[in-house]
């Protein structure tokens, strides 16, 4: 994948979610205060908890810094992977905030 391509995949997946944290806020109480900043987004939770998801764009990788850890994902072609293999990137940023917020939260591409 080229430097032109990986941005524009990654800056998808940053858009995505933005709007997903735009559609939850509107659909459920969770009020996930997103911010962004160049390449980093920053999702924080009424209990002050937070997930933060940035760009390695080196590494055509996106990081996303958890409770339970941090997590590198590569593009596989089709989705965003977690490189040690603990699944794609929406499916867990999903369990990570469920978790984090008390609730049910789904992000999506």
């Amino acid at each position: 994948m080229t430097d032109l391509e990986y941005l524009d995949r990654a800056e998808a997946v940053l858009k995505a979610v933005e709007l997903s944290c735009d559609r939850i806020n509107e659909t459920t109480d969770a009020d996930i205060d997103n911010q962004r900043v160049g390449g980093m987004v920053t999702l924080t939770f009424r209990n002050g908890s937070q997930i933060v998801i940035n760009l390695q764009k080196p590494l055509h990788e996106i990081w996303m810094a958890a409770r339970s850890g941090g997590y590198h994902y590569r593009f596989d072609g089709q989705r965003w992977m977690d490189t040690k293999g603990t699944g794609e990137f929406f499916e867990h940023l999903s369990r990570e905030a469920s978790a984090q917020s008390g609730m049910t939260l789904t992000f999506a591409p």
